[in-house]
């Protein structure tokens, strides 16, 4: 890993109106690991990444990407830092109006690529994914873990340096998350993207987290190794780890 992390967050502050969510979030996140955050509901792990996007702005605090702070960049100096992060949401978030083709070609579209680029790219992006043959279809005809992976190939066709998750394994089933995780592992070895992965899947963090932060009331409570996460004897991530009730 670089010296240098690719993402550093420092002292982020939110609130929406009385509900303070972040609490002073700080964390680096290094070029070509794959990160795993994970926490209760509302521990602020969404709202995190909205800001590592730009999609929101912090109270206070700051998020640099490449060693140069965004927080305060306007729109237009930000676009080039943005384009180096992918986003895949939890519903995928796909134009159901749109294509596969058209939905994966749309961030190029939208960056005025020529067409003849733009169809290389959007192939090559179903093909990273194994959706090949499959650009002509619309949204309703395919499966759930397809549409997520026409969401990733969505967030990976302008081969960014870090794709960002927001539950890629909600609704799925155990054998198309473990698909989901071997393209995300595959992205990382093969591309040396950065992936940072919002999960609840315990089977997933075991399989594909470098290293492992736990948000609790917007703060980071406890951060280290895969290997630390599942061997650790902290009350708190055993119950996380095995689903079980801090009461049972």
């Amino acid at each position: 890993m670089a010296d240098l992390p690719f993402i550093q967050v420092k002292n982020l502050h939110k609130s929406f109106g009385p509900a303070e969510v972040l609490r002073g979030v700080t964390l680096d996140v290094y070029r070509g690991e794959t990160l795993v955050l994970l926490g209760g509901s509302g521990g602020g792990k969404s709202v995190l990444i909205k800001h590592i996007l730009g999609l929101l702005q912090p109270d206070s605090g700051s998020v640099s990407i490449d060693g140069t702070d965004i927080t305060d960049l306007p729109e237009r100096k930000q676009a080039p830092f943005r384009r180096r992060i992918g986003m895949m949401f939890q519903n995928g978030a796909l134009f159901d109006s749109m294509t596969v083709f058209d939905n994966i070609a749309f961030p190029l579209r939208e960056r005025k690529c020529p067409k003849s680029e733009t169809s290389r790219a959007v192939l090559a992006a179903l093909e990273r994914v194994r959706l090949s043959g499959q650009e002509n279809k619309m949204p309703s005809e395919l499966s759930g873990g397809m549409r997520k992976r026409v969401a990733l190939a969505r967030a990976v066709v302008d081969r960014p340096a870090c794709v960002l998750y927001d539950e890629p394994h909600a609704g799925l089933d155990p054998v198309t998350a473990d698909t989901i995780d071997h393209l995300i592992k595959d992205l990382q070895t093969d591309l040396n993207i950065t992936n940072v992965v919002i999960t609840h899947e315990m089977r997933s963090v075991r399989r594909i987290a470098d290293r492992v932060i736990f948000m609790k009331d917007g703060q980071i409570y406890w951060q280290g190794t895969n290997d630390d996460f599942q061997t650790s004897e902290d009350p708190l991530l055993q119950n996380f780890r095995t689903g079980r009730s801090q009461n049972a």
